[in-house]
């Protein structure tokens, strides 16, 4: 049977594929339920969630009288299965990184394997730390944005292209803020240094104005207001590296 070399140092013992297979089955069961468990209650209060969502995103742009409309009898409906499975996944985030490091301990020296339990807790903080800051920036997104047109053109937007916006520019933020766990990760078992990081500064630069004109919206302010905390945390790596570094 084909088998992937696992090297869980303590056995020396390798898992076959088969064996990855179901415990990452497990892992997404198990992280499914988590985001449902959580999904529940947000989806009791979802107008109440909806209605603070707009109005930190829109205290900005009152000025250009800004609607948010919906043009389907059913939008509403899925707009509060959306909201409820989003603030799921938010507050399930800490028991989803525990899984996904957990799945990738076995892959881990004995002594790293402490590294797991701190990381999904740093994982989970830098996450919330990305969603909190992008609701900061958001509003400033929305106001470049809205007064583009300004004057000529009235803001009318559709509650689900809305809410899809504001969800992918979120979600780009949490998971940009992973970067300097990743680069501990990676230091504390001797993939990359710091060395390693500066030396290809210059790529990186372009990797990421790269990534955060993928997951922005197609305008420069948004690339920037994502691609310049990503350059940031990129240089906090390098100092986190030089610290975390395999003796």
């Amino acid at each position: 049977m084909t088998k992937i070399a696992s090297e869980d140092n303590s056995s020396g013992k390798e898992m076959p594929l088969i064996a990855h297979i179901r415990e990452l089955r497990s892992v997404l069961i198990r992280c499914i339920c988590a985001v449902i468990a959580c999904a529940i209650p947000c989806g009791v209060y979802w107008k109440e969630i909806f209605d603070a969502i707009v109005e930190h995103t829109l205290k900005l742009c009152e000025s250009q009288s800004v609607h948010i409309i919906y043009t389907a009898p059913a939008e509403t409906v899925m707009l509060s299965v959306k909201i409820a499975l989003i603030c799921g996944l938010i507050l399930a985030s800490p028991i989803v990184f525990q899984q996904i490091w957990g799945f990738i301990s076995p892959a881990l020296y004995k002594k790293e394997k402490i590294l797991v339990l701190p990381t999904a807790i740093a994982s989970t903080i830098c996450f919330l730390a990305g969603v909190v800051f992008s609701s900061y920036t958001l509003p400033f997104v929305l106001q470049f944005l809205t007064e583009f047109a300004a004057g000529g053109l009235d803001p009318f937007f559709r509650v689900d292209e809305y809410l899809g916006f504001l969800v992918k520019i979120a979600l780009s933020f949490g998971i940009a803020f992973q970067l300097p766990v990743i680069v501990f990760v990676l230091s504390k078992i001797g993939l990359i240094d710091h060395k390693f990081l500066i030396r290809y500064f210059r790529y990186a630069i372009v990797l990421i104005f790269i990534v955060a004109a993928i997951l922005t919206p197609p305008d420069i302010f948004s690339q920037l207001l994502l691609g310049t905390p990503l350059l940031v945390l990129y240089a906090f790596s390098i100092l986190i590296s030089f610290f975390a570094r395999k003796k």
